[in-house]
């Protein structure tokens, strides 16, 4: 199909989504991420429509490079219609969300056949939303297959899920038989072996209800407590474990929607911030890659039996694909298959997809992996059972967090930008789950009272009268804030919870009584050399140069946080994804 104008930018993709008309939209997912366009035009060189190929963070590079060859070749139909490729990337959950709500708008004759926002070819990143994305959209369109079996979706690449360690450590995590059943009880790493040291474990994974990696690792968690394979759990079988995934998840130093920055921040913060993570194994190869002059090495450890995280090709069999968009999808998928595309991914560290392709250089030691590495692959959980995991994760087996939240009211805020701010605290707090608690501190040249708030109805009601109350006025005195926070926090620590604060500021500090350097002593006391673990996430507000960004980044990841810029169209997202982090 040709779309003559402009396409209307879909709202899930917000102000940084809008796309030309004449663009075929093919998706994939892995890790939750803003949407990130890469690849593409090749500096306007190529022409005609734009075939939009959306992946996670685990095929985004081998989709860029890919899609440059591709480009090269001035790719055209057998009409002799031109096109090109370029790569989005967007998390799995967030994916299947996304098309379920389109496939509702085109139900209710929201979305004509000829909407370019209806995907003809998808992808995400493995057969657990595979499954979902099925059973989700039969219920939109019942009786219709509009997802081919997995067996018709050709494989891309693959990534086993392994846990993810210092080299040190790496001999005990082999020695155990069944690492999740251990970590039910075990508190140090000595407790899993005797010969380790006696390290408390540190665990990281991405949040189940936006990463395919995150899901995986939960699924695998109530299988492995269970006893049983996924495919055979039951909605009895979830409740039943439920309590000792709760266990599993008090070791959690924080959640994420990427897992690729977190395996990134293992090596950066070292094993006393997380000692075990959940990840790809294309992740360790990648953090192994850039390893500093005195870094530890990390190691993969290959569980007994794990998921493959299968990348696959998902043409739709819809009502509103084309013949055009049909032939466009498979001539991407066929040079994507192509022995040559397929070495990219082995040498970014991605297993190919096509048998007879050998793996890259970086699969060997070196790089903390085994490239004959034996497992059992796990297969999904009935989609049922897998909403009912994530529902039990999210209600009850979540790790509690308890967060400040610092929030500039200075004058500058004024115009568009506090408005902006308020209806983004208010989906925060609305989001807010039965184990999350918030703390929220404004200032200006004032620091005031915390308001708490929570899931309940009094809590609810609590946030949404700290944020009517928000008036822009006065100077910035930000480094007394953060103090603030952390202070309040120290003397409210949940210890059985992640405890965070976040610093949303649109300018520089001024008339602070601290300086930034007694700000930073005051809190290295409180990090994660510490008992407290207090990690400090910053956002610079607005134009960049009237916040102070070198100041925000230092007391970001002085704590073991990062800092993140956004403005008024993209605060919310950011605010959204930084929420998934607790």
């Amino acid at each position: 199909m040709r779309f003559p104008g402009l396409a209307k930018s879909p709202s899930w993709l917000g102000s940084a989504g809008a796309i030309s008309a004449t663009t075929l939209t093919l998706l994939s997912a892995c890790d939750g991420t803003l949407p990130n366009l890469r690849g593409g035009s090749e500096g306007g060189t190529a022409s005609g429509f734009e075939l939009q190929f959306w992946v996670g963070s685990a095929l985004g590079e081998f989709c860029t490079q890919a899609a440059q060859q591709f480009n090269a070749q001035k790719p055209k139909l057998a009409t002799g219609e031109a096109f090109y490729l370029s790569c989005r990337e967007q998390g799995s959950g967030d994916l299947v969300e996304a098309i379920v709500a389109q496939g509702q708008q085109f139900q209710a004759g929201i979305l004509p056949v000829d909407d370019p926002q209806l995907p003809s070819l998808i992808s995400v990143d493995g057969d657990v939303y595979y499954n979902q994305l099925i059973y989700r959209l039969g219920q939109v369109f019942p009786g219709q297959t509009l997802v081919p079996p997995i067996t018709d979706a050709p494989l891309l690449a693959h990534s086993p899920m392994v846990f993810m360690t210092p080299a040190p450590l790496a001999p005990g995590l082999a020695k155990t038989p069944d690492l999740y059943k251990a970590l039910v009880t075990a508190q140090t790493h000595q407790d899993l072996d005797p010969a380790s040291p006696p390290q408390p474990i540190y665990f990281v994974h991405t949040a189940p209800n936006r990463s395919n990696s995150g899901l995986q690792t939960l699924i695998a968690q109530f299988a492995s407590v269970s006893g049983k394979a996924p495919e055979t759990l039951t909605l009895a079988d979830v409740t039943a474990a439920q309590g000792q995934v709760k266990q599993i998840q008090g070791k959690i130093t924080r959640y994420g929607i990427s897992t690729r920055s977190l395996a990134t921040a293992m090596v950066d913060n070292g094993p006393f911030w997380a000692s075990v993570g959940s990840v790809y194994e294309s992740a360790v190869i990648e953090a192994n890659s850039g390893l500093a002059p005195g870094q530890t090495r990390y190691t993969a450890v290959y569980p007994a039996a794990t998921y493959t995280s299968s990348m696959r090709g998902i043409g739709l069999q819809a009502p509103w694909v084309s013949a055009t968009e049909q032939a466009a999808a498979d001539q991407v998928l066929a040079f994507f298959q192509e022995p040559s595309v397929q070495a990219i991914a082995t040498n970014l560290g991605l297993r190919p997809g096509v048998p007879g392709v050998p793996l890259g250089p970086k699969f060997g030691p070196e790089f903390g992996v085994n490239p004959q590495a034996t497992y059992d692959s796990y297969r999904p959980p009935t989609p049922e059972v897998a909403e009912a995991m994530i529902q039990a994760w999210e209600q009850e087996a979540k790790k509690p967090s308890q967060v400040v939240v610092v929030v500039d009211s200075s004058g500058s805020m004024e115009g568009n930008k506090l408005p902006a701010v308020q209806s983004t605290l208010q989906n925060y707090i609305a989001a807010l789950g039965p184990q999350d608690r918030i703390a929220l501190i404004d200032f200006d040249n004032l620091i005031r009272e915390p308001v708490l708030a929570d899931s309940t109805p009094e809590g609810q009601s609590q946030g949404l009268g700290f944020i009517s109350n928000l008036q822009a006025d006065g100077e910035t005195y930000l480094y007394d804030a953060v103090l603030t926070a952390r202070n309040w926090l120290q003397q409210n620590r949940r210890p059985d919870a992640i405890n965070a604060v976040l610093v949303l500021t649109d300018g520089q500090d001024s008339g602070s009584s601290l300086t930034l350097e007694a700000l930073q002593g005051e809190l290295q006391k409180s990090g994660f050399s510490s008992d407290e673990r207090i990690a400090f996430f910053t956002i610079g507000y607005g134009e960049e140069g009237a916040f102070d960004a070198a100041a925000l980044e230092q007391i970001a990841n002085l704590n073991e946080g990062y800092y993140r810029k956004g403005d008024p169209a993209t605060i919310t997202q950011l605010m959204q994804d930084l929420q998934l982090e607790f």
